[in-house]
């Protein structure tokens, strides 16, 4: 029996076509994860290209293809300025980041991200990071505990789920995936159970690792590394990670507010190229059912205004 794959990239061709790769251009895979969208944006550099992947998992650097132009930076994307200059790179011609978890990490029961097996509840993307999602459970009380399942989980009662989970902590700590899931599934729709148990996993998951505040970083950062003309391309999997990237192509911040000049113009210039976001097929669907809620958003940087 074959290995189950690390990762499957969603919209993949589409992705290539928005990022527009020069053969002599220097590219950021901000989400190395199994490398599938880095081998291909390798394929379509030349030998004067240039690739730098970023990913805060140990367990991606394994398939790191060898490669003069490539170079792999195990961090978050959230630094990724600061080590694109240790790496003699000021400007690049395109970002790429995909937020969706690959499935490697689903599927590797011991690291806490799913309910189908019983591990430590854990949930880090870096497993050097301080705290883990059991830890996270500890501390938040039950109005944390509903802000949470609100943004994140998009739970219809979040607050009947943020209770349930609470009750059960006052018996016991909850520290496995299991207890987790026998905690809050007096909080959940039985008729959606699996759905949003699903969901209530994934706002711990965004939580413990910082996700949007990352997200918001790099945007941030992104006009003071790309070239003039060089892109952004996002994968979404979650309205509000959509809400952030649309808001910043759109504005240059997460609010979604212009800010302008003296004269009235944009102070951050954002030229959008998917005034709609991009979505799977359903052929692709079909072939990866995990692409069904993946948005593409891409937008070339037209300039910035001091």
């Amino acid at each position: 029996m074959s290995e189950p794959a690390y990762h499957i990239p969603a919209l993949l061709p589409q992705t290539l076509e928005c990022l527009d790769i020069k053969p002599d251009g220097i590219y950021v895979d901000a989400t190395f994860g199994g490398g599938g969208h880095s081998r291909a944006i390798l394929g379509r550099l030349g030998e004067d290209g240039r690739l730098i992947a970023f990913d805060q998992d140990e367990d991606a650097i394994a398939n790191a293809p060898d490669d003069k132009r490539f170079t792999f930076v195990r961090s978050n994307f959230r630094f990724m300025r600061n080590f694109l200059r240790y790496h003699g790179v000021e400007r690049v011609d395109g970002i790429l980041a995909d937020l969706g978890v690959s499935f490697h990490h689903f599927d590797d029961a011991g690291r806490g991200f799913s309910f189908r097996a019983d591990a430590p509840l854990d949930m880090r993307m870096n497993r050097k990071a301080a705290q883990t999602a059991a830890q996270l459970l500890e501390r938040y009380d039950v109005r944390d505990l509903t802000s949470l399942f609100r943004t994140y989980a998009d739970l219809k009662d979040p607050a009947k789920a943020a209770k349930a989970v609470i009750a059960a902590r006052e018996k016991a700590p909850i520290q496995t995936t299991f207890q987790l899931a026998d905690a809050v599934r007096p909080g959940l729709n039985p008729k959606g159970e699996k759905k949003e148990m699903a969901q209530v996993f994934q706002a711990l998951r965004i939580a413990v690792n910082s996700e949007m505040e990352a997200l918001t970083t790099l945007l941030t950062e992104a006009p003071k590394i790309l070239k003039e003309g060089g892109r952004a391309v996002i994968l979404t999997y979650h309205s509000v990670e959509d809400r952030i990237v649309k808001n910043f192509f759109r504005s240059g911040n997460a609010e979604g507010k212009v800010e302008k000049d003296f004269f009235g113009k944009p102070i951050c210039e954002w030229r959008i190229i998917t005034r709609q976001p991009i979505t799977a097929d359903a052929d692709e669907v079909e072939n990866n059912p995990r692409s069904r809620s993946a948005k593409l958003r891409a937008a070339e940087l037209a300039g910035i205004k001091s």
